[in-house]
């Protein structure tokens, strides 16, 4: 394991390393209304949160990923999950040359607030200006608009569409087919004017 676990704080959100301890209070956040996680695998119970959790802390030990929960600083309740994952190592650097931020999903009342935005400036300023890494990837369900939208407000490119490209995920998607995946990033000399439309949005909250 290349990367020890660490947390992200902002003003809104704090992101701290996942840990099997959190189970219960994810599935508390993500039944409190469930209807937005159509294209999401977000564990309705705690077995299956405890299996979910599992499979993350096995993925960061390969150096895949580093899993993350989403706190809400004002109330100090655990709100979501969110990641880095597909994380490529190029020869000769110690930290990712690329990474993607995704598996990201929060409790319905911690949408559309500015939990979001911050936790996504978090992540990829530590990306950017800590790992180093040259590309940023963000990706989603082919047929999510919604999430696509949000993706393209944060100022990620669309680079297309890879077809048959991830298994489904989500009570609105067919189990055991691929999905058509919609790809968008972020490159290095594109983050400083992304980085300041991020705290421009964040700041006008």
């Amino acid at each position: 394991m290349r990367l020890e676990p660490f947390a992200l704080e902002g003003r809104h959100v704090r992101l701290e390393p996942l840990d099997p301890t959190h189970a219960t209070a994810l599935v508390a956040a993500a039944d409190r209304d469930r209807a937005s996680y159509g294209y999401t695998p977000v564990p309705a119970d705690v077995p299956a949160m405890e299996r979910f959790i599992d499979g993350l802390l096995a993925d960061a030990q390969r150096d895949t990923a580093v899993p993350f929960v989403q706190r809400r600083l004002a109330d100090d309740q655990l709100v979501g999950c969110t990641r880095y994952l597909n994380m490529l190592w190029w020869p000769n650097r110690d930290t990712p040359a690329e990474v993607e931020v995704g598996g990201t999903w929060l409790a319905a009342d911690a949408q559309r607030s500015a939990i979001n935005t911050e936790a996504k400036l978090l992540l990829l300023t530590h990306a950017f200006e800590v790992f180093g890494v040259f590309r940023v990837a963000i990706a989603t369900d082919a047929l999510n608009a919604r999430s696509r939208a949000a993706i393209e407000r944060l100022g990620a490119r669309f680079e297309g569409i890879l077809r048959n490209h991830r298994p489904n995920a989500g009570p609105l998607t067919e189990p055991g087919r691929p999905r058509n995946t919609a790809m968008h990033s972020i490159i290095d000399d594109e983050w400083p004017t992304v980085r300041a439309a991020l705290k421009e949005r964040l700041d006008a909250r």
